[in-house]
């Protein structure tokens, strides 16, 4: 007892304890504090990619390989991104028709945008490529309407015709009309180049020009721009459009080839 005794009164007694108490203090805290916001994070992408790994086991691996790397019947979804799975299953264009044409169309989505979420984390853990845009992104703040328009007549008008109302391309391929999509996707198509359509990365079209781009088709295609007297110019399209100058065009300078021919044999009897 006097040994014990003789042991609290030293000088580094005081010390030892503190450091014990620290050290308890610490270990219960990381045992049950909250986990940080880094850290919740993580484990939410973590998961995300789980459960998006079986998603894709299940409705895509047929075609584009258990592990992403591409088949006779599929491409590599390697370095595809994110906004790539986004914008293919997001449209319904993925998972294709079992009889496929020229392109896959647009048509009814079949996963809700929390599972498409979890798809694109999926393939995004494959390897790197265009993530999902933000909502500042594609919103029309801070937008240039006008300049918006003469990006998409340089780059876009001469496969989606000049108000975005879509063309014919060749080999039964087709520009589709893009009155109707949603502002997100305008950017992802920009972003990845889907079908037929070339990519446009940052260092071509800059997030502002695309942005732009977003902002004049949402202009023209609202209800605000709809003409009161009738179809708008552009509104048919050009297969319709170059048609009706077919027909109607044609016709007429055949009637009036005829016109003249006959005007002119009736002039040489008399």
């Amino acid at each position: 007892m006097k040994k014990l005794s003789a042991r609290r009164r030293h000088p580094l007694a005081a010390v030892v304890v503190l450091l014990l108490a620290l050290a308890a203090t610490g270990g219960l805290y990381a045992a049950f504090a909250p986990a940080s916001k880094a850290q919740a994070d993580e484990t939410a992408q973590s998961l995300a990619i789980e459960e998006g790994k079986k998603l894709y086991r299940v409705g895509c691996a047929s075609c584009h390989g258990t592990g992403g790397q591409g088949s006779s019947d599929g491409p590599t979804l390697v370095g595809v991104g994110a906004a790539n799975v986004d914008f293919q299953v997001g449209t319904g264009r993925m998972p294709a028709a079992t009889s496929q044409g020229a392109q896959a169309p647009r048509k009814k989505i079949i996963y809700t945008q929390a599972e498409i979420d979890q798809l694109a984390a999926y393939v995004a853990s494959l390897g790197a490529g265009p993530a999902v845009p933000t909502t500042n992104d594609y919103s029309p703040n801070g937008a240039d309407i006008a300049k918006g328009g003469e990006l998409f007549r340089t780059n876009c008008a001469q496969c989606h015709n000049f108000t975005g109302k879509g063309g014919a391309l060749t080999h039964g391929k087709f520009a589709p009309s893009l009155e109707g999509v949603a502002p997100k996707h305008i950017y992802e198509a920009m972003q990845i180049g889907p079908q037929n359509m070339p990519s446009f990365p940052d260092t071509t079209l800059s997030q502002q020009n695309k942005k732009d781009i977003v902002a004049y088709l949402d202009a023209v295609n609202s209800d605000q721009t709809k003409s009161p007297g009738g179809l708008q110019l552009g509104g048919l399209g050009p297969v319709s459009e170059g048609l009706f100058a077919w027909i109607f065009g044609l016709g007429t300078m055949i009637a009036v080839a005829v016109w003249v021919a006959a005007r002119t044999a009736k002039a040489k009897k008399s």
